[in-house]
């Protein structure tokens, strides 16, 4: 064999057009999986839309944002910054999407940003606001939104010091992690240093997050689009299990049923000053835990969530397409027509896989285990499903 017939041949050749990547989530895996995919192929219908080439990158066969016919341009690799790069430096793309592929996408945005490549939508050091616990809390308290006592350690000793001064129950939890991964409540000393140990021994040199556990509270979420101007939100969930269920895991109802129409507009209106402040382009979804009357922020993602294709089937919205086009700067909110329909009420039903995993543990906690999600319209509250299934939950609230 000659040594010019044994040089690798570079099937890729890059177009003249305008170019955008989006960048998936990888393998399906226990915190993110196929709700990030319905929004990377919405967004690449919506670049399509606005006459760029869409280039996807992704390794998951099982998706499809990553069928032959749905992007321009496929990259099948690892959602790793060696392969992005290489990538990009051969595309020369006009920008990339980190807001649909999850927390797998997000963590990728700091590499993008040093190397001075543009992020559509929003900018890196807005969406590490809202990541660093620390930096969001300060934009919180400048806001005047209430949020849990909180603290951040390194080591096991500046975690017992930090608990004792927020006060137990807390939950410890490792910073830019998804599905909860390592989340524990701990309520003394001892067990916040069992959790703590292993925590860094599985995520060395990770900053440790300890916030006071509102205990017996009710627990809620929003997601919405921003443009920089205006804010829409799509939906606020409540959730029907007890606090200290990770939010993948418990079941949730859109619209909210048994909060008060006062909080509920609260919980719209912190939202709003949140995205707002942070600058968004495109999508942002936000925790809260509500006590005595009293709404708590518990955190903000500065992207796509998984109950973002949820509320967009329960509405019949396509709010994914909708957020590319205000993430690209093509689209302004009030460009489009945003009427929502739904009869009655969509429950977001967890999915678990426990009978292929039997000897795992099956109690609920704040480290997310389940492994998709269902969803159920039912008419009204009456629905003898929902009636059984909030009994049971609030038996076990009560107990």
């Amino acid at each position: 064999m000659s040594a010019a017939s044994s040089i690798l041949h570079n099937e890729s050749i890059p177009g003249s057009k305008k170019k955008i990547i989006v960048l998936g989530s990888g393998p399906n895996r226990i915190g993110q999986g196929i709700e990030f995919d319905y929004c990377c192929t919405h967004g690449l219908m919506a670049i399509k839309d606005c006459g760029y080439e869409a280039i996807m990158v992704n390794c998951n066969p099982e998706t499809v944002s990553t069928d032959f016919d749905i992007a321009d341009k496929l990259y099948f690799e690892p959602v790793y910054w060696e392969h992005l790069w290489e990538i990009i430096e051969h595309e020369q793309p006009y920008g990339v999407i980190v807001q649909l592929g999850g927390q797998t996408a997000l963590k990728l945005a700091k590499r993008l940003h040093e190397k001075g490549v543009r992020i559509i939508g929003t900018s890196y050091d807005d969406m590490d606001i809202a990541e660093d616990r620390g930096r969001f809390s300060d934009m919180l308290k400048e806001l005047n939104i209430p949020y849990p006592r909180y603290g951040t350690a390194y080591t096991t000793d500046e975690a017992i010091e930090v608990a004792n001064e927020v006060g137990y129950p807390v939950l410890v939890r490792p910073s830019y992690v998804l599905g909860g991964q390592r989340m524990r409540i701990v309520i003394n000393d001892e067990e916040l240093e069992k959790g703590v140990v292993s925590l860094l021994k599985h995520l060395p040199g990770n900053k440790i997050l300890i916030d006071h556990f509102l205990d017996r509270c009710q627990e809620a979420e929003v997601d919405a689009i921003c443009d920089g101007e205006e804010v829409h939100i799509m939906g606020i969930m409540e959730h029907i299990e007890p606090a200290g269920i990770h939010s993948g895991d418990s079941h949730a109802l859109l619209p909210c049923f048994n909060l008060s129409p006062m909080i509920v507009d609260e919980m719209a209106e912190i939202a709003k000053k949140i995205a707002l402040k942070l600058n968004v382009r495109g999508l942002i979804n936000i925790q809260y835990a509500i006590k005595d009357g009293k709404v708590y922020v518990i955190e903000a993602n500065p992207r796509a969530s998984r109950t973002t294709p949820f509320i967009a089937k329960a509405y019949g919205i396509p709010y994914l397409n909708i957020a590319t086009k205000v993430m690209m700067g093509e689209k302004k909110l009030k460009d489009f027509k945003l009427e929502k329909k739904l009869e009655g009420y969509a429950v977001k039903e967890p999915v678990f896989s426990f009978n292929k995993f039997p000897n795992v543990n099956k109690e609920l906690g704040p480290e997310m285990k389940s492994t998709g999600e269902a969803i159920r319209f039912i008419k009204d509250l009456k629905d003898p499903w929902f009636r059984q299934l909030y009994k049971e939950r609030s038996m076990h609230l009560s107990k």
